[in-house]
């Protein structure tokens, strides 16, 4: 089967660098799914995960926004944050999701509550991952 190269990098490297014949993520205006020989196109991502299938295995990476580059041959993502999900630290991403929602409990004025919803968010998608049965 047809496949295509798959790049995922953060500013701090490469997370992901391979083959796979189906890309599946989020973007701001929908659900998207890419095959070898789609148009090219980008497109802002939304948190959430990026679903790569090749030979009957499917692969999941967290990505905390960015942008999807598509060509024929090749998707390149580029995000904030992003981690396979068989390396996100279950007790680091539900200890982060408890200061978010602390955060969010507090109502003073020093708490940035946009910031602390999109932790939150951010925290609850590694940690769905992270507990998926694969």
């Amino acid at each position: 089967m047809k496949t295509l190269q798959v790049s995922v990098v953060t500013p701090d490297g490469p997370v992901y660098d391979a083959d796979a014949e189906m890309v599946s993520t989020k973007a701001q205006s929908g659900d998207l799914g890419v095959l070898p020989g789609h148009i090219p196109m980008v497109a802002p991502l939304e948190i959430g995960s990026v679903r790569l299938k090749k030979d009957g295995k499917t692969e999941f990476i967290a990505v905390s926004g960015g942008l999807l580059e598509v060509r024929p041959d090749k998707v390149t993502i580029l995000a904030q944050s992003a981690e396979k999900a068989d390396n996100i630290d279950l007790a680091r991403a539900k200890a982060a999701a408890a200061r978010a929602e602390k955060r969010l409990q507090d109502k003073s004025d020093h708490v940035d509550a946009r910031r602390a919803e999109l932790s939150l968010r951010r925290a609850i998608n590694r940690i769905s991952l992270a507990e998926r049965k694969f």
